[in-house]
């Protein structure tokens, strides 16, 4: 049997300290920080130091190495074999690993926990292993960011920043003259939330882990840029489209010049293929449930078989609006039982047989390509 649940956003949750995930987001998101004590009591085992060094140096995962030493930093990007891991006895150094919802069923039963904030906005679960002392430096994030303590004690301190100016050649953006407000010593099982723009420093005392929940902020002309691009992509030329004409052109002693009635020409044909909305909001959810770099799904060597539930390969990215189903950067169309059933697998990330029985002939046979494809998985 397949469990479906959704959470409800109007109750009280340990999680965010007591209140709900409607009055939490009303309250703190990207207003305040909300300190909260044993947001999961006694901390969570997430991942083992072997098990993260193992991840650091794969290929497929991103990880980072952040020394400091001397009030000299360095960084070294992955992959990362054990040998060029400093010893753990040394203090003062820091691993990321980046991604591990995408490789770890329990860093995305985590994930789903904090999903009262939509999936376009949620981006990933990176662990910060840090040795006594081991830090990335005071500095400010551009994105919303709860930081949860696994496993060990981190003393984070935080302010609004003053003095923007930053460590000068320093291969981090650490703030130069950083001035703290708050002062706290996180357990295991504690998290901080912080809100874009607040400066925070977080140093290990004794060996670490700290886990990030992190979320997307694509800048305005950087999420522009793709939406264009993606609708450009996917527009086909129509050869019916009127031609450009000038009957009315004048002989010109300046031929180097581009004639007006083109230029406007030009501009109506590009508004023309901007106008669609249809498009446009094509092209958005293509570009927001693409997977993250990186992501290779594998493929079934069994043929796919949508008469059982189905559960979403936690890689995959699904998301939906009034008209589409978008799923690791396709969109497919869906209206009545198909569009609610669809609807019902993002959000939930299963479907039940039942559910899957009910669909169209057509919304089945996806189901079976994404089985194929390794983007759902089979469940009985």
């Amino acid at each position: 049997m397949i469990a479906q649940s959704c959470m409800d956003i109007s109750l009280a949750s340990t999680l965010l300290g007591g209140l709900s995930p409607q009055t939490f987001m009303r309250r703190h998101w990207q207003k305040k920080p909300l300190l909260v004590r044993q947001a999961v009591p006694g901390g969570i085992d997430l991942v083992s130091r072997a098990q993260l060094v193992a991840l650091a140096s794969n290929d497929e995962v991103e990880s980072r190495l952040v020394v400091h030493r001397a009030s000299r930093w360095s960084l070294h990007q992955g992959p990362l074999a054990r040998t060029a891991l400093p010893p753990f006895r040394q203090p003062h150094w820091t691993l990321l690993v980046q991604g591990l919802d995408l490789h770890l069923p329990a860093a995305r039963a985590l994930l789903e926990r904090f999903r009262f904030v939509p999936d376009a906005r949620l981006d990933d679960v990176m662990i910060s292993f840090a040795t006594d002392g081991g830090g990335v430096g005071p500095h400010v994030d551009s994105y919303d960011v709860f930081l949860l303590q696994t496993q060990g004690r981190r003393r984070w301190r935080i302010g609004k920043v003053k003095a923007p100016e930053l460590v000068p050649d320093a291969p981090l953006k650490i703030l130069a003259n950083f001035e703290p407000e708050k002062d706290w010593l996180l357990e295991p099982g504690d998290m901080l939330y912080l809100p874009p723009g607040w400066a925070h420093d977080g140093v290990a005392e004794g060996e670490c882990m700290t886990c990030s929940i992190g979320f997307r902020a694509a800048g305005r002309d950087e999420l522009a840029h793709e939406v264009v691009q993606r609708m450009l992509d996917g527009a086909e030329p129509d050869a019916r489209s009127p031609l450009y004409r000038d009957p009315t052109l004048a002989a010109t002693n300046e031929p180097g010049r581009i004639p007006a009635a083109l230029q406007t020409f030009a501009a109506q044909a590009v508004a023309r293929l901007f106008a669609d909305p249809n498009a446009l909001a094509c092209a958005l959810g293509e570009v927001l449930s693409e997977p993250k770099r990186g992501v290779w799904f594998d493929a079934s060597t069994q043929p796919g078989d949508a008469r059982v539930g189905v559960r979403l390969d936690q890689r995959t990215r699904a998301l939906y609006d009034d008209a589409h189903v978008f799923i690791n950067g396709e969109s497919f169309r869906a209206a009545g039982r198909d569009a609610r059933l669809m609807r019902r697998l993002a959000d939930s990330r299963v479907l039940a047989a039942r559910d899957v029985a009910a669909l169209s002939k057509a919304a089945r046979g996806l189901l079976d390509d994404w089985l194929d494809a390794g983007w759902l998985q089979p469940v009985d």
